[in-house]
């Protein structure tokens, strides 16, 4: 069987919380078509203990590197330098405050034996416990994103593409987005696979919720400048149709709904304000509770 050889990038700035542990899920990945030949690690500018956490594992498996940048640059300077520094023909963009499920790699990247597969997107599952309004809110906006996704593929978290973008500008702020229209404009196909899950931390408080959505959002609004379009996940239209879905077949959500609706709304205003104020975003404030992915996945199956 023709294997797929991958490189793996993930790009860190001060994630000692989650890289140890991020790490370990990747060398535990079970795979068949896939070899994983190498994991990069770029860490710009971190001030806490990720290099060393990163250095510790590169001393056990020679797969692993990590690539220090001095000063934090935001995080398409770090895809620029992983685009420069991985050797393989498939490179999977995993974020550095996830954790895989045991399968996931081989899930997302089996799609790429396929010639005409050009991107592909795993599916993002909140670790949130689901008590309070925040976090359902979490998990709304990730089951939004995945019912999207099964109609047009939306890329993020984790992602799989061909190694054919050689760079992408420093100032942006959706990088997977970019890449995905990148690939899209050469005639390439996307595949969303759910089943490749990857394990996240949705924001628990409303600050980290606002200051993280009008960031992307303000960051859709600079892609739409530079490719004249945007994701299905932010048209209104695609987003009510699937929230009035949720509430018809769960009525007891629609106050959820109801208050995650008022919340995007609200970061969506900060958005547009942002960038037409000409706020840069590409170097962002860290979301804090988005960092403590103390759950241990323990399957790749959808829930």
């Amino acid at each position: 069987m023709r294997k797929i050889s991958v490189s793996i990038g993930i790009c860190a700035y001060n994630e000692e919380k989650n890289i140890g542990q991020l790490l370990q899920q990747l060398l535990r990945q079970k795979t068949s078509t896939v070899d994983v030949r190498e994991i990069l690690v770029v860490s710009s500018g971190s001030t806490d203990r990720t290099d060393e956490i990163v250095r510790q594992f590169s001393e056990k498996d020679s797969r692993i590197r990590l690539i220090r940048q001095k000063r934090r640059k935001g995080k398409a300077s770090a895809v620029n330098i992983l685009l420069r520094e991985a050797t393989q023909p498939i490179c999977v963009l995993e974020s550095a405050d996830t954790l895989p499920a045991v399968n996931a790699i081989e899930l997302l990247c089996r799609p790429f034996l396929d010639p005409e597969v050009g991107m592909t997107g795993g599916r993002p599952v909140p670790l949130n416990s689901r008590d309070g309004f925040m976090g359902d809110v979490g998990w709304l906006l990730w089951t939004l994103h995945h019912r999207i996704s099964l109609r047009s593929p939306k890329m993020g978290e984790l992602v799989a593409f061909r190694r054919v973008v050689d760079a992408i500008p420093e100032d942006i702020v959706v990088d997977e987005y970019y890449i995905q229209a990148a690939i899209q404009a050469m005639g390439y196909r996307l595949v969303y696979v759910p089943e490749a899950v990857v394990y996240n931390k949705a924001p628990s408080t409303i600050a980290d919720f606002l200051n993280q959505r009008r960031r992307i959002y303000a960051g859709y609004l600079q892609a739409r400048g530079k490719l004249g379009q945007m994701p299905k996940t932010m048209k209104l239209a695609d987003t009510l149709c699937e929230a009035a879905s949720i509430v018809f077949h769960s009525p007891s959500k629609l106050p959820a709904v109801l208050f995650a609706m008022t919340l995007e709304a609200v970061a969506r205003l900060l958005g547009v304000y942002d960038y037409y104020r000409g706020r840069q975003h590409h170097i962002w404030q860290v979301a804090q509770t988005t960092k403590n992915l103390t759950q241990q996945p323990r399957t790749g199956r959808k829930r």
